[in-house]
């Protein structure tokens, strides 16, 4: 079997099994790995190939953690041959290779000027609901997707929390609402142009099939992004803003990663230079007594 037909059978067979974002992220990665491998056996792929194709996507400029997911990928669809279609293959050739580091992650943080300009621009947009999603982003700290897909059943005023059941690590969570962010579910949940079928609290137009999806406010944002010069900053900082402002209110990391969905506290540790810019100021507090 080439790399090629065996890839055909992933996408078909395991692809569809995962979430909508992970199928459409996989087939991206899939083009990629076909143009290289696809012509090969999969006997004949070796960990001394799989490294020259690592090399050659690296020196083409591609991100190291772009990489770093192809080769997952790939590493999956041997696993799956070797254990789930018995193919014949002595080892996972991938196994066998340096993978490139996943890196840092980014650091941007949200000046006050920037918030304040985009509170501004996404409070006059003629759809609401981007001004709501703008707010919950920063207040709990909730991914895009984990905002737009909420519906009405899973937010609870009165307890003030949200419960999340497909998140992108697969791991449901119960966020907690702060004052502001309960106020603001409070409008979006009262929205008087919802129609009255739908469960869905950030909704788009529908589709062909008449169903209606989750609000794709993308255009919107970029295009308040350009207008005021910050095209550099992406929604998911606001995310990385939301849990910096956690770090630094004092929370633990067990406390941040329950309202996060951070799924260890290894992934927590980009922010442990905020832990200690606090200690700085708390040592000098000693100083003084």
């Amino acid at each position: 079997m080439t790399f090629g037909l065996a890839l055909d059978r992933y996408l078909a067979e395991v692809t569809p099994t995962k979430k909508e974002s992970t199928q459409k992220a996989e087939r991206l990665k899939a083009a990629s790995l076909r143009l290289f491998f696809g012509k090969y056996s999969l006997a004949a792929v070796n960990a001394d190939l799989v490294a020259r194709y690592r090399d050659q996507r690296l020196g083409e400029g591609r991100k190291p953690n772009t990489v770093r997911l192809e080769l997952a990928l790939a590493s999956h669809l041997f696993s799956v041959a070797i254990k789930e279609w018995r193919i014949g293959l002595a080892q996972n050739p991938v196994a066998n290779i340096r993978k490139p580091s996943a890196g840092e992650g980014r650091d941007r943080r949200l000046s006050r000027d920037e918030e304040r300009r985009l509170r501004k621009a996404v409070g006059v947009h003629s759809n609401s609901m981007l001004r709501w999603i703008f707010d919950l982003a920063l207040e709990t700290g909730m991914r895009s997707s984990e905002i737009t897909g909420l519906t009405k059943g899973q937010v609870d005023l009165g307890r003030r929390i949200v419960r999340l059941s497909k998140t992108k690590n697969d791991s449901a969570r119960t966020v907690p609402l702060t004052q502001h962010a309960k106020e603001v579910l409070a409008a979006a949940l009262s929205n008087p142009v919802r129609p009255k079928d739908c469960d869905l609290i950030f909704f788009g137009e529908p589709g062909r099939d008449g169903q209606r999806r989750p609000y794709n406010f993308n255009k919107a944002w970029l295009g308040i992004k350009a207008e005021l010069g910050v095209g550099d900053l992406r929604f998911h900082d606001l995310r990385h803003e939301a849990v910096s402002r956690l770090v630094e209110g004092g929370l633990s990391d067990q406390e941040v990663a329950a309202i996060s969905g951070h799924k260890s506290m290894q992934m927590l540790k980009r922010y442990t230079h905020l832990r200690a810019e606090d200690l700085v100021s708390r040592l000098d507090t000693l100083r003084k007594r």
